[in-house]
């Protein structure tokens, strides 16, 4: 659906808010270039992660909202800082010793451990590519070697030359007394060694382009700044790009904002501007300390995709980009579900309304239609990832064909061919109920009121037509935990998953019962109360 502007302005839906608010900017200064540059940064000294999947992706959203608010053209840039020098060899590398020697180079002047590319940088990038590519994102790619060495950044470094200690001004009060006695913000490339040097400038001549400094054997050595010879001290470097190339807009990381400002006070200096663009939270893992790629205790984009869609881990990534939000398996399933269900309300949504749908979003305006799972609902209920994981607990399942078993029964018509984004759901579910449920089982055996109310259940159950609808069969199981004395009737609900389901939370009763079906839930009540499952570890 096409949403009008002055619908979207309405909105408060973040990527609309921060798209606004560049709109404005280049308004009041359209760009020079004749488009709106958009850019994500990505060190390639390690392979590309979740955070990297995050930051293009929030910034797609962004520069998506923006085209619907304005006719200037945007283009966006996945920017590799390749020329960095390796400072310690990354623990999953193969022929860590050879790339060990290299300490020092650029990542493109290191050869490649996987022996695949022409350096190391080379291989990284090809990987970010590829990592970018399996999402569909529209980028350019930019590598830090190619723009220092072909002479795009060349104009922009002399100015750094010429307002060389204001650069220095602006950083020192931030260096330690160690740090500040050989700081620089332009770095020499050894051109003996090949090595970034952290060496004192002796003396700048922005006329020459040429910087002064003592090499490693302690000879004055004279080099051009141009051509790849030399690269600048992160916060310059950063200031350097968002100046060269005209950024518009960069989102970084909470933990960069007293870097982002200091860039951006050099890039003042160097006669640019900051580019808009907000500070995102950081992740915390399971025990809310905050993801680090050193420590790995954050997870993957492959784990996520083992038990999780694309669309899944799209939605985590889009919800609250400036809340901390924890990163770890079990946000998944809920994540599975909340996508199911905006996606099914987005038939129905007024413009308004749709505007502030995640799914519209990643969409880019244009959802899929056909359910939140690839099924229309059935009764008022969709069948979710929680009810997948729960079919799995209770048959044990390690085949995606004994779910469809109890699917065909529930829709029909629907296949594995048919509904594709469902049989991945299948797959997902039972993945992640082999790793994380299975282990954590353990069944009870009732206690006196609880056998009773099974029992009651049991038989109210053989009562009802074999295809009840989901709701007629929970009002009864509400009415029997009423007549039991269950005062919080979540202590009903709770004993019925930890008693049949060995677990202590569960889908909505009365659509699992309407999709395992009745007679096999009542063999299910009685294993329960016959001892069965707690012998057996449950599964039919």
């Amino acid at each position: 659906m096409v949403i009008d502007r002055a619908t979207l302005l309405e909105s408060k839906a973040w990527p609309i808010v921060e798209a606004q608010r560049l709109a404005e900017r280049v308004a009041r200064q359209p760009p020079a270039k004749g488009h709106v540059l958009f850019q994500t940064g990505y060190g390639p000294s390690g392979l590309p992660h979740i955070g990297t999947f995050g930051e293009v992706f929030r910034t797609t959203m962004v520069r998506q909202a923006f085209a619907r608010l304005s006719d200037v053209p945007t283009r966006l840039y996945t920017f590799s800082d390749d020329m960095d020098g390796l400072r310690k060899v990354p623990d999953n590398l193969p022929n860590r010793d050879m790339v060990g020697s290299h300490l020092g180079k650029p990542l493109t002047s290191i050869p490649d451990p996987f022996g695949t590319h022409e350096s190391f940088g080379a291989h990284m990038n090809a990987r970010l590519r590829a990592f970018l590519d399996r999402f569909g994102f529209d980028y350019t790619f930019q590598s830090a070697t190619a723009c220092y060495r072909s002479g795009v950044f060349d104009a922009t470094l002399i100015r750094v030359l010429e307002r060389y200690d204001a650069i220095k001004a602006v950083v020192m009060p931030y260096l330690g007394a160690e740090r500040q006695a050989s700081y620089s913000p332009v770095l020499p490339v050894c051109p003996k060694t090949g090595r970034v040097l952290q060496v004192p400038i002796e003396r700048v001549d922005p006329d020459a382009g040429t910087v002064v400094y003592r090499d490693e054997d302690g000879h004055f050595v004279e080099q051009s700044v141009r051509g790849g010879n030399c690269k600048l001290q992160w916060r310059a470097d950063w200031a350097l790009r968002w100046v060269a190339l005209d950024v518009d807009y960069e989102m970084s990381g909470k933990d960069l904002i007293d870097s982002a400002k200091l860039s951006g006070q050099i890039a003042r200096i160097l006669g640019g501007r900051q580019p808009d663009g907000f500070f995102y939270e950081l992740f915390l893992d399971e025990a809310g300390q905050k993801i680090s790629k050193s420590k790995g205790n954050g997870l993957s984009v492959d784990q996520w995709l083992r038990y999780g869609t694309e669309q899944s881990l799209a939605l985590f990534m889009f919800q609250a980009p400036k809340k901390a939000k924890r990163l770890y398996f079990d946000v998944i399933p809920r994540q599975e579900d909340d996508y199911a269900s905006l996606l099914e309300q987005v038939p129905a949504q007024e413009p308004r309304a749709l505007a502030s749908n995640p799914v519209w979003h990643m969409y880019d305006g244009a959802p899929p239609t056909g359910g939140g799972n690839g099924l229309g609902p059935r009764g008022g209920q969709v069948l979710s990832y929680a009810m997948l994981l729960n079919l799995a607990a209770v048959v044990n399942a390690d085949r995606p064909e004994q779910l469809w078993r109890f699917i065909a029964k529930y829709a029909p018509d629907a296949t594995p061919e048919s509904a594709p984004r469902l049989d991945a759901l299948v797959h997902h579910a039972i993945a992640y109920y082999q790793d994380f449920v299975l282990p954590a089982k353990a069944y009870r055996l009732a206690d006196a009121r609880e056998r009773a109310a099974l029992e009651e259940l049991e038989r109210t159950l053989a009562a009802l037509p074999a295809e009840a609808e989901a709701e007629a069969i929970q009002y009864e199981v509400y009415e029997i935990g009423k007549r039991h004395d269950f005062a919080n009737l979540r202590d009903w609900f709770k004993a019925l998953y930890e008693i049949l389901l060995g677990q202590d939370q569960g889908p909505r009763f009365g659509s699992f019962v309407a999709v395992y079906g009745i007679g096999p839930t009542r063999e299910l009540i009685g294993k329960a109360l016959g001892g069965a499952l707690l012998a057996k570890g449950g599964g039919l």
